[in-house]
């Protein structure tokens, strides 16, 4: 089953505006650690995107980069407008599982490494999130870890972006990201079923593009607020 759909137009349902804030004293690179390390009882808002099931899904790994800039934001890319899959939207670094990876943080690593030129010895892997099912036949293990960005890097990180793959790099603060007021709830009906995804419009300051951030990657963006505000 393939929608197609341009997700700006969906119904806006609402806001979470009845949700805090994560408290800035979180977003520490103490606190992050502290909390993969000694994680609470908690459970992810979306798993599973239930309006398709692939017969055969796809092991499959991304990074979700926290950069520890004075202001911690996390690095996103924009796909390139000609792949198959998930052309043109916003989404973690990663991909698909080989054979000959280790493990999903090896996956994760590698597919940063491949897309955005991370070299995985900047990268402190701080743990993993619960598994999330893409509608696209994914089984996606979100892998969160810090990238130390030094006096030199406070413009860029000096990333280089797969043409084939990666249209643009860019940062979105974590503070927005881990604010529910921005959060928005969206829908729009397909022959036999109402399909609900979250998205999180970002513009930059002084900026004239809008990043518009939906589907698998704001729902484990969500799930990450769900995590670290427990």
């Amino acid at each position: 089953m393939a929608l197609s759909i341009d997700p700006r137009l969906a119904e806006l349902l609402g806001y979470d505006q009845h949700l805090p804030a994560l408290d800035p004293a979180r977003m520490t690179r103490a606190s992050l650690t502290q909390r993969f390390q000694q994680p609470p009882i908690w459970q992810p808002d979306v798993d599973v995107e239930r309006w398709y099931r692939a017969p055969n899904p796809v092991a499959a790994s991304v990074l979700v980069p926290l950069v520890m800039r004075d202001q911690p934001t996390v690095l996103l890319t924009q796909r390139t407008s000609h792949l198959k899959k998930h052309a043109g939207q916003i989404s973690f670094p990663g991909g698909r599982s080989e054979p000959t990876d280790a493990d999903a943080v090896f996956t994760a690593l590698r597919e940063a490494q491949e897309e955005v030129g991370l070299d995985p010895s900047r990268v402190d892997v701080l743990g993993t999130m619960p598994t999330y099912t893409t509608g696209t036949g994914y089984i996606v293990t979100p892998v969160v870890g810090l990238i130390d960005a030094s006096p030199q890097e406070l413009q860029r990180l000096h990333l280089q972006a797969d043409p084939g793959e990666v249209e643009e790099i860019f940062e979105v603060p974590l503070h927005f990201l881990m604010d529910p007021q921005y959060h928005q709830r969206r829908a729009f009906d397909v022959p036999g079923m109402r399909i609900e995804f979250f998205s999180m419009p970002w513009t930059a300051q002084g900026g004239d593009k809008e990043y518009f951030i939906w589907g698998a990657t704001a729902a484990m963006l969500r799930n990450l607020y769900r995590l670290l505000s427990a």
